[in-house]
């Protein structure tokens, strides 16, 4: 009995279905068989509208996704692929606003900034005056890196290695002329 009223109601079924027109869109089995047969030229379609390999493998990755999730709306199976095409364009399109919006934000810099010509010449410069200092006396370079490098007083040099204030303004004013006549020396 029970087999009877269900061949009753796919017959009254049928007749209904008959009426309305069948939408079949893609299958799941499509899509699969869609994406073995074209990643390939799909990931070239990316590779034309953008720069990188990853970028445009995450625009065929993303396009399938999309299609797959509206599959349902997909009315006619042979325009899949159009509908995955068109999605490549548009996501194409969408990474490259994003890049072009990421380089307008970008923050530019500042007209005084060191071009890359000074930092290098500034380096040369460092390396001159290391150079230079490591050829002074060992109590003329102590004096100049604790009055100028450490920031401290002529008092605070003399307590702290152990001379006379005296000794630290002659040992001074001999080290910086010697590190000048070295510096020249170095430039020419």
């Amino acid at each position: 009995m029970p087999g009877a009223a269900a061949e009753a109601g796919a017959e009254a079924g049928a007749g209904a279905d008959a009426e309305r027109p069948v939408v079949a869109g893609t299958t799941v089995d499509h899509l699969t068989e869609t994406y073995r047969a074209h990643y390939r030229s799909l990931l070239g379609l990316a590779a034309l509208l953008l720069d990188d390999t990853a970028s445009c493998e995450d625009v065929v990755q993303e396009a399938f996704i999309r299609v797959h999730s509206a599959r349902n709306r997909v009315r006619d199976r042979d325009k899949t692929l159009a509908y995955l095409r068109q999605t490549v364009v548009n996501l194409s399109r969408s990474a490259l606003r994003r890049r072009i919006l990421g380089l307008k934000l970008l923050s530019k810099p500042m007209p005084d900034m060191a071009s890359a010509e000074e930092g290098a010449y500034d380096q040369l410069e460092r390396d001159d005056l290391i150079r230079a200092m490591r050829g002074l006396q060992r109590r003329q370079r102590e004096v100049l890196v604790l009055r100028y490098f450490a920031d401290m007083t002529e008092v605070q040099v003399a307590e702290t290695l152990g001379i006379s204030l005296g000794s630290v303004k002659a040992y001074g004013s001999r080290g910086i002329a010697a590190l000048r006549v070295a510096m020249e020396a170095a430039q020419s």
